[in-house]
């Protein structure tokens, strides 16, 4: 019985001898799956997309170039490098407004339309002003030719075509009367009773319009004066606008649209050479300013 037990237990010990000369495989086949992992990750590693890698490249290579970030040249150069040397590298900073209107219409339709709306209340407020503009400057300008008019058929029925002459132009409507035998002596400034019936039909015609200022002005030729009144000819020409802005005043035009201005010689007509040339220069304008501007032809 004794010999039956120990048979018994060597046969279990030399199974389990032989069940441990076994398992290196297993340990050998765990190594080998591992290895072959480890192979196949580093496979994967090493195969890089060579373009990709090209675009990656370019990037970086941009964005420290200075194209994008400013400094980048400075970032590229050498520490050791003096940074007065350094060239500043210049970026156009990103508009806060979309360059391209129709994708911001598209990106906020609201927005747009509240714009185009605005646009065009804008421009129909800017076309009805200048409609409104124009047509003043129509109704102005045929008051003053409708005035002009009944000065010239008064100069003509009174013989006074030669002295009066009757001008529109871009200030207005220009009075010009000359001064010899009408309104003053040569040198004078005192108002000669023969101008008194033109300027008292000049006076009425101005006084239906109340709202034009007017500018009387005052000219002489280029002869020089001398006198203890007049020491120049400065002084005579805004002398003789003075006195006709007082005969105007008397006949009831509003002082507050008068002015009074003297020329002397700097604005002729003619020339100064010639005896008829000084005649000519030797004038009294009454301008009725425009108010509105100069209409279209």
């Amino acid at each position: 019985m004794a010999g039956h037990g120990g048979r018994g237990r060597r046969g279990r010990g030399a199974h389990a001898e032989h069940e441990n000369d076994e398992r290196w495989l297993l340990t050998y086949a765990d190594m080998i799956t591992l290895l072959m992992a480890l192979f196949m990750v580093l496979f994967s590693i090493s195969s890089v997309n060579i373009s990709k890698y090209q675009t990656l490249q370019q990037s970086l290579k941009a964005a420290f170039s200075g194209s994008i970030l400013p400094g980048g040249r400075s970032i590229m150069q050498s520490g050791s490098q003096s940074t007065t040397a350094h060239t500043p590298a210049t970026a156009e900073i990103p508009s806060l407004v979309p360059l391209n209107p129709v994708a911001a219409a598209k990106a906020n339709p609201s927005i747009a339309s509240s714009k185009a709306n605005q646009s065009a209340s804008l421009n129909s407020k800017q076309l009805e002003a200048a409609l409104n503009s124009m047509s003043a400057a129509l109704r102005e300008q045929a008051s003053l030719a409708a005035l002009k008019q009944k000065l010239d058929a008064y100069s003509k029925e009174h013989g006074l075509s030669h002295d009066v002459q009757t001008v529109i132009d871009r200030r207005g409507l220009v009075v010009r009367v000359l001064t010899d035998q009408l309104l003053f002596a040569s040198g004078q400034a005192t108002l000669q009773p023969t101008g008194f019936p033109l300027l008292t039909e000049v006076a009425q015609l101005l006084n239906v319009d109340q709202s034009h200022p007017i500018t009387v002005e005052g000219h002489t030729d280029n002869v020089p004066i001398s006198s203890s009144k007049y020491p120049s000819n400065w002084e005579l020409s805004t002398d003789r606008a003075t006195t006709v802005v007082r005969y105007l005043i008397s006949k009831g035009v509003n002082r507050q649209r008068l002015g009074a201005v003297g020329y002397a010689d700097l604005h002729p007509l003619a020339s100064n050479a010639t005896a008829a040339g000084r005649a000519r220069n030797r004038r009294v304008e009454i301008v009725l300013q425009r108010i509105n501007p100069v209409p279209p032809s």
